[in-house]
């Protein structure tokens, strides 16, 4: 492997994750649609048509590749998954001050999966949009200092 680039995020409302992982300090590198045989192809799908935001972490050295599928649509819709089911189920971002964040997501409706906690670094999961858990991480000295 030569380096972890991206992470693709299939959602309903594109434009409400894009503001929401922006809100967090991601920063968009850009927008776009994609259809062809050749996306087809990748997906094991016909007729593919999406819509795609890129968001970088400030630091360059992550992605997240936000994606809507306009055809095929899926037609159940999100779902607020818990923590435990299989697959990919959160991201973590490490913040410089926890509370801080979290009050400024909760004035925005989005609130705890749990609760913050002591573990090696201070944690918690907050339910983004569309049932996506973020995972934010405040180091022991900047819990200490905060």
């Amino acid at each position: 492997m030569l380096r972890f680039d991206h992470v693709g995020v299939v959602v309903e409302d594109l434009d409400a994750t894009v503001a929401f992982f922006v809100d967090l300090g991601f920063e968009l590198e850009g927008r776009g649609h994609v259809s062809g045989t050749a996306i087809d192809k990748i997906n094991g799908l016909d007729d593919v048509r999406t819509e795609f935001a890129m968001v970088r972490t400030p630091d360059r050295t992550g992605k997240l590749e936000l994606l809507k599928y306009h055809v095929p649509a899926d037609t159940d819709g999100p779902h607020a998954l818990a923590a435990n089911r299989f697959g990919f189920r959160h991201i973590c971002l490490e913040v410089e001050d926890l509370d801080a964040q979290l009050d400024r997501l909760r004035g925005k409706g989005f609130d705890l999966v749990g609760e913050v906690a002591d573990y090696v670094y201070r944690l918690c999961y907050v339910r983004g949009p569309e049932g996506l858990i973020i995972e934010l991480a405040q180091a022991p000295a900047a819990a200490a200092a905060g």
